[in-house]
């Protein structure tokens, strides 16, 4: 997951949130009230609910956010992980401690986990063939 995750005040304007993804370089922010996860919001977010339908980018992104947030907890499992993005059919899964977002796991980082996976089952079965070839 990444961590720690970028968040955004529930007060502030979808201009200030659209320059925070800019300097951090991301496609979402988390929108929180007194550091409690309040909902999210996605470059997509800020083009079709904002841009495409003329919302005025000095609104609060409370009114562009998508809420409420389908999310894990920091002791969930992996497993639990891949679930849960599965049947909610999301790409973000913000990472809560207590309400508290303290990571945002994404469907790249799963992906990169599956390769890794996918690498340590076929080291060893590949080393294994080129011995048996070897003989």
């Amino acid at each position: 997951m990444t961590t720690p995750p970028v968040t955004i005040d529930l007060t502030a304007t979808a201009v200030e949130a659209a320059q925070r993804m800019e300097q951090e370089a991301v496609g979402c922010v988390l929108v929180t009230d007194h550091g409690r996860l309040q909902g999210i919001l996605t470059d997509r977010d800020l083009a079709v609910r904002g841009l495409a339908r003329n919302y005025d980018p000095g609104r609060p992104v409370a009114d562009l956010m998508t809420a409420p947030v389908t999310t894990v907890d920091t002791d969930d499992d992996l497993d639990t992980a891949y679930r849960v993005l599965r049947s909610a059919d999301v790409r973000r899964l913000p990472v809560l401690d207590d309400g508290r977002p303290v990571g945002i796991l994404t469907v790249d980082d799963l992906l990169r986990d599956v390769v890794q996976r996918l690498f340590d089952l076929l080291v060893p079965v590949s080393h294994s063939a080129l011995r048996e070839t070897a003989t």
